[in-house]
């Protein structure tokens, strides 16, 4: 089953060294940046038949993405480089903990709107799944355009996969609007995975545990919320599995989660989406999210 990610794509230019604060930073090297092209990239690695869905402007970083996206085997049939559009660029600083801190310049999904505003749910519909974040419901354009291409998968009975990867500055530092807007995916949604923060975000529920069965309450077949150092759980139908962490030395959790999820959604698009693939799949995105801790950006 080909699965099609929607949403924006950056250049992450990473300082490849722990520094407290951006203006200590000397030096960025520029890689792959936005969730669905991680997303997309791990799991096209990973042997999946993955297409992105969005744009970038048409300029020197539009062509850069252009040709490393593409030389991932990714589909980009609906992915265009939009004139007068500029690239979204982050310049991402990492401190001595591992976090990293994102400084955005310029906004993706701009140019993904307007490619896709007639486009995306054809592209919907010429797909097997869906896969969707957070980053395409912040602005209201966006976010019309994310919702009514779920209705048409949902329509469709294609399987829909929800991660919201909540980044507080789209949201002016709402993580009640960010919750609420990531809360109205989950009803119909094949899988949700989030993070602890984000299920407590987007439930008010304090506890993995509670979290994830009010996520499943309210409408999603499967739940995944990883718990950083401390592995995964997964829940939903007959699934009951939890998942110790991998050990790493961490340098930068920059992507880690969006690697996480590139594996499982590899898995699952090279299964028919088998709910039983989300189990057997959950020790290995465990460990290559701890992997992707030990270097500066979410791929090498």
């Amino acid at each position: 089953m080909r699965t099609l990610c929607f949403g924006e794509a950056i250049v992450d230019l990473i300082c490849q060294s722990h520094v407290r604060t951006l203006s200590d930073a000397d030096a960025f090297a520029p890689h792959l940046g936005g969730v669905a092209v991680n997303v997309a990239v791990t799991a096209a690695r990973s042997g999946a038949q993955v297409a992105l869905a969005g744009g970038a402007g048409a300029d020197g970083w539009g062509e850069w993405l252009l040709g490393r996206i593409g030389a991932e085997h990714v589909d980009l049939d609906n992915f265009k480089l939009v004139e007068g559009r500029g690239t979204g660029v982050a310049f991402v600083t990492v401190d001595g903990y591992g976090e990293p801190s994102y400084e955005l310049h310029g906004d993706g999904m701009v140019a993904a709107t307007a490619v896709l505003r007639r486009e995306l749910l054809r592209a919907v519909e010429r797909t097997d799944a869906l896969f969707l974040g957070s980053n395409t419901l912040a602005g209201k354009a966006e976010a019309a355009l994310t919702m009514r291409a779920r209705d048409r998968a949902l329509e469709l009975d294609h399987p829909i996969v929800l991660d919201p990867n909540i980044r507080l500055g789209r949201w002016d530092g709402s993580s009640g609007r960010a919750g609420a807007a990531s809360g109205a995916c989950v009803p119909g949604a094949f899988l949700v995975k989030c993070n602890h923060l984000e299920a407590r975000m987007m439930t008010g529920e304090a506890g993995p545990e509670a979290a994830a069965a009010s996520l499943l309450a309210a409408g999603a077949k499967h739940v995944i919320i990883t718990l950083g150092p401390r592995g995964a759980i997964l829940r939903g139908g007959d699934l009951h599995r939890d998942i110790d962490g991998f050990p790493a030395r961490v340098v930068s959790t920059a992507g880690a989660g969006d690697v996480f999820m590139g594996v499982i959604l590899a898995r699952l698009g090279t299964t028919d989406y088998y709910p039983s693939a989300l189990a057997a799949a959950l020790p290995d995105a465990v460990e290559e999210a701890a992997l992707a801790c030990r270097r500066w950006g979410a791929l090498e």
